[in-house]
């Protein structure tokens, strides 16, 4: 695809697939993007290798008491999931994330000359991509709310926006990034549109809250039509969340999914206390290899290791979740912080 001939931005040209502007002629990004990857697919090997591997990633369903996960056996994930994201290990390291570093058949699309939506050559889906800042900024949702709205209904009606904290699931925390996922793949999502878990609290500002019942972690629900009212109630919940769970000098830990359809945003807040279980540092058989992150929180849970993925129950996988999310009684008062504006 060619470029525009005025072309002029912080992405060197050949990275390029395609430049996108809000407001002007020409296809969706979320259009850009499914024409990205099948380009992609075909002139870069490492994506190659990475979209075939999976055809051979294995689920399994596991029950855990009133609700359900779904795991998947997906080795080529074990880069993320074993990532080190300690000071040390990011400072050692060059920041795959940066234009700079990307390998050199990767292109993408740039957002507004601020974002970059590349396709993940360690898939959990089909279509997975990661949209990253152009500057090598930190990862930081509060100030990038408008972002991940905007991205996300630019995105639609074929993907679904989500957001790892610096602390709980990113593996680039030092650089700002948001991924994509086709929408309806994480099961939380189908999870939040019906009365079997969604449990309505209130509307603040022409944003409903809601909550999930019985869901074996904590989550907050927003729905809108207006992006501005619901950016500022994110913003209240962040501040509330910071004051509930004591996270004065930094973000607070959290997974975020957003999708836009109908004329409507819909954002899914998991609350975080810890990024990952005890059973993750365990000694050999007893050591366990989950961390979780938006998509594990959201119901599908990658096991990069066989004897864990055969391994896991419900019961263990109940554990998880309880250690690294918040307690509903936490829950209730970052929600009552939030309807009082």
């Amino acid at each position: 695809m060619s470029l525009h001939t005025a072309y002029s931005a912080p992405v060197a040209r050949e990275r390029l697939f395609a430049v996108y502007h809000r407001g002007g002629e020409q296809l969706s990004l979320s259009r850009l993007a499914v024409q990205l990857f099948e380009q992609q697919s075909i002139t870069w090997p490492q994506l190659q290798h990475g979209v075939a591997s999976l055809s051979t990633v294995r689920q399994r369903r596991v029950t855990c008491g009133e609700f359900e996960v779904m795991l998947q056996f997906n080795p080529g994930r074990i880069v993320s999931t074993a990532a080190k994201v300690d000071a040390k290990s990011i400072g050692e390291r060059k920041c795959f994330l940066c234009v700079d570093h990307l390998p050199p058949e990767q292109q993408g699309v740039l957002v507004d000359d601020e974002f970059l939506v590349l396709c993940n050559p360690a898939p959990i889906f089909y279509q997975h991509f990661t949209v990253s800042h152009v500057r090598h900024t930190p990862q930081n949702l509060e100030a990038n709310i408008d972002w991940l709205l905007y991205l996300a209904e630019q995105l639609s009606p074929h993907f679904t926006l989500f957001y790892n904290g610096p602390k709980c699931g990113a593996s680039a925390p030092d650089h700002m990034h948001f991924q994509a996922s086709p929408i309806g793949a994480i099961p939380v999502e189908q999870d939040a549109m019906f009365g079997k878990y969604l449990e309505e609290i209130g509307e603040q500002g022409g944003v409903r809250l809601s909550t999930m019942r019985n869901y074996g972690r904590e989550a907050i629900v927003f729905e809108s039509d207006d992006h501005r009212r619901l950016g500022d109630t994110l913003r209240r919940a962040i501040s509330a969340m910071r004051e509930v769970l004591k996270s004065t000098d930094e973000e607070p830990m959290m997974n975020v999914l957003c999708s836009f359809g109908e004329h409507r945003y819909r954002l899914i807040l998991f609350p975080r206390s810890k990024h990952r279980p005890g059973v993750y540092f365990e000694e050999e058989e007893k050591k366990v290899l989950v961390s979780p992150a938006a998509v594990d929180i959201g119901g599908l849970v990658i096991t990069p290791v066989e004897k864990d993925f055969l391994g896991l129950d419900g019961a263990l996988m109940s554990e998880i979740f309880r250690e690294v999310t918040i307690r509903p009684e936490r829950t209730r008062r970052i929600v009552q912080m939030i309807l009082r504006g």
